[in-house]
């Protein structure tokens, strides 16, 4: 394991959210005192978060009811890098079948995307999103539209979104059961996809080596981070244990209790 000592010389802390600076409508102790000793230091950070099930205003909302300010250029969604992987590969005027919320669809529309919930209009790609309106008709309409064999996206493959009482199926479930459907796989947009990382650097004028991704998933955020090449620190509050990590072939930079130990190192 590197020196812990390399830690205090990151500028740009690329923070999950789930399960590292909060569970459910509990912030974890230490949380704020982490974020304020950040920018004390001259630092930044950016919150790098797989939902797509609503924008950052409400996250904002959530973070300030919880005691943290924030603003909405401090969150970076997989919405966010779905719309420049839109624009990147010029499929911007393309028709697009989403399943996901309507906060999800507010916010592609709001992007200058166009969108419909025609399945017999002349569709050009299915997009699949963390879609807590989730209905039986918009799986039989994906199962219809994949068989025509048009391009499929998905903003995350994460298999659960955590609660206070356990989890819930995220976007990776559904997709796996419309895997089952239809053999048909998504092009993955966010996290584990270092799209998300590079716009947050690029946004911060950040180098790689002043840069550190810190997440609780290893499948998801630590593999985002290294895919990235920045360096990656696994917090032990969320998903994933210690014991996890023997058979990951993704394996963190460094590995910490929480978000707590880490603000100790950054203050020693």
């Amino acid at each position: 394991m590197p020196d812990l000592a390399r830690l205090r010389v990151k500028r740009l802390f690329l923070l999950d959210l789930d399960g590292t600076l909060y569970l459910d409508e509990r912030l974890f102790d230490g949380a704020a005192d982490f974020l304020r000793a950040i920018r004390s230091r001259g630092g930044t950070y950016r919150f790098l978060t797989n939902n797509s099930s609503r924008g950052a205003e409400s996250y904002v909302e959530k973070l300030r009811r919880l005691g943290v300010e924030a603003e909405t250029s401090d969150f970076l969604t997989s919405v966010d890098a779905l719309i420049a992987h839109l624009h990147a590969q010029g499929m911007a005027e393309k028709l697009l079948y989403v399943c996901g919320t309507q906060s999800m669809k507010r916010q592609l529309t709001q992007a200058g995307l166009r969108l419909t919930d025609d399945r017999d209009a002349a569709v050009d790609a299915l997009v699949m999103g963390f879609d807590t309106e989730l209905t039986f008709q918009k799986l039989e309409d994906a199962c219809i539209l994949l068989g025509q064999g048009i391009p499929y996206l998905a903003t995350n493959p994460d298999w659960v979104c955590p609660t206070a009482y356990g989890f819930v199926p995220d976007c990776g479930s559904v997709c796996e059961m419309l895997w089952r459907a239809t053999s048909r796989r998504p092009i993955v947009i966010g996290k584990p996809e270092p799209l998300m990382p590079q716009l947050a650097m690029l946004e911060a004028v950040v180098s790689a080596q002043e840069t550190l991704l810190v997440g609780d998933r290893v499948y998801t955020d630590i593999a985002s981070g290294a895919n990235a090449g920045v360096d990656t620190l696994l917090v032990l509050s969320g998903e994933t244990k210690e014991a996890d990590l023997a058979g990951s072939a993704v394996q963190p930079t460094f590995v910490l209790p929480d978000v707590t130990a880490l603000l100790n190192i950054l203050e020693s």
